[in-house]
């Protein structure tokens, strides 16, 4: 059975592509030689953004960074019998956090931001201990 927790580790799986989007957005089929993005040297080129761009594929690395710890805080909460609606709430939690979280990378809000982090991580802490609620 496909649970709301299954389908926010794809929503959480595929954040950091949208980041990379942001970062990379109006800057594809420009020629290298004008800016534009170039794929035979993405981190290079990545590495000279400044601005939301910058912040974006950050915002990019930091999804990617998170991910294995939510997927297995979900994997941990289902096989120690975790209740699903707790299961369920917490990974919708987690998803809601990296998305404000995201949003106020992009906006360059950074104590917010970290703020909003640590319940993203909380939430992540808490699915580990799901079963005990």
């Amino acid at each position: 059975m496909v649970t709301v927790a299954h389908w926010c580790v794809i929503v959480a799986a595929i954040l950091p592509i949208v980041c990379a989007g942001i970062a990379k957005a109006g800057y594809f089929g420009k020629p290298r030689s004008q800016g534009g993005y170039d794929n035979h040297e993405p981190r290079a080129w990545l590495a000279k953004l400044t601005g939301y761009r910058a912040r974006a594929n950050a915002a990019q690395s930091n999804s990617f960074e998170a991910l294995p710890f939510f997927i297995g805080a979900v994997l941990i909460a289902q096989t120690t019998q975790a209740r699903q609606p707790v299961i369920d709430g917490l990974a919708l939690l987690f998803i809601v956090s990296r998305v404000v979280y995201i949003a106020l990378y992009l906006a360059d809000r950074d104590m917010l931001r970290s703020a909003v982090w640590g319940l993203g991580f909380f939430s992540c802490i808490a699915l580990v201990f799901a079963s005990k609620f």
